[in-house]
């Protein structure tokens, strides 16, 4: 009982504004540019989303459902993946990086396209070296390995044919902190 009024403490108190402080505008900007340096080597899109906590009705779900925490955050990154219309690209290839501060928790979520062809042991792989990093206090660190690791798989399954014009971005490249 103890863990999870702890667990729903922890949620409520961190919000945007952590999530502010674990990607300042600084480290935010490095991003965007390294997002889209990123996206000039292959057809993907990729997006970056920080959250600081769940929104009450997640964590209402885990309590009142029992649904246990990695499925919710799990949800989360997907209905984000969604929000941000991730999915919404011409070659199925939208990836999301997803960091829940208060679970210290990672999700990489791939649009069909790519999804298939990394699979998902490349996937937790990936995810498992962000959460390392996370976890050692190196946000800056973890997240441009995620990007760069991601994008080695955009390259490979995906890349930008030589001699095109400069591909369209279809998303934005800023991190979303929320």
């Amino acid at each position: 009982m103890f863990q999870t009024l702890a667990r729903l403490l922890r949620h409520r108190w961190l919000d945007a504004a952590d999530a502010r402080r674990a990607v300042p505008p600084a480290l935010a900007e490095r991003l965007r540019r390294r997002v889209a340096a990123s996206e000039q080597r292959h057809t993907g899109e990729v997006r970056i989303c920080v959250e600081g906590g769940l929104p009450a009705s997640y964590l209402w779900r885990h309590v009142r459902d029992r649904v246990p925490m990695p499925q919710v955050v799990r949800e989360r990154a997907l209905m984000m993946f969604s929000k941000l219309r991730v999915w919404d690209t011409e070659h199925n290839n939208g990836v999301l990086i997803y960091v829940l501060l208060a679970e210290h928790a990672i999700e990489l979520v791939a649009d069909r396209g790519i999804d298939r062809l990394v699979g998902p042991a490349g996937w937790q792989a990936m995810a498992l070296h962000l959460g390392r990093a996370i976890a050692g206090g190196r946000v800056e660190d973890g997240l441009t390995q995620a990007l760069e690791e991601v994008s080695a798989a955009l390259v490979a399954h995906f890349p930008q044919a030589a001699g095109n014009a400069a591909p369209v971005n279809e998303l934005p490249d800023e991190p979303v902190l929320r």
